[in-house]
């Protein structure tokens, strides 16, 4: 997770390529908890976050959004009572983008600090 941590986001070419699978394989052990699912075709990248109340999973959805803000790169979240799904992928490729990785590996770092 450090190589990651130590990266920073990067405006992906609109309709450049996706990660191949042996990319993806190499980064998904960094990010333990998360897993790649496929919507519509698209590989994602999603993990489920547990909290004692609303309150808590509000406030990490906040700092959610103040990284996804500075690393212009922004998930899907869903908040709900004790529980925020956080979900990466990058529309410009369609699919996962080191990108994605890099953020989840910044969200888990916000999870436990």
């Amino acid at each position: 997770m450090e190589e990651l941590l130590d990266m920073t986001s990067s405006p992906p070419k609109m309709g450049g390529p996706s990660l191949e699978s042996s990319e993806i394989d190499h980064y998904l052990p960094q990010v333990p908890n998360w897993e790649v699912v496929e919507v519509d075709g698209v590989k994602q990248l999603t993990r489920h976050y547990k909290f004692k109340n609303f309150v808590e999973a509000l406030e990490f959805t906040n700092s959610v959004g103040d990284l996804a803000e500075q690393e212009d790169h922004h998930p899907a979240i869903l908040t709900e009572w004790g529980k925020v799904t956080i979900t990466w992928w990058t529309h410009a490729v369609n699919g996962l983008h080191i990108n994605d990785y890099i953020c989840a590996a910044k969200t888990d770092k916000i999870f436990t600090t």
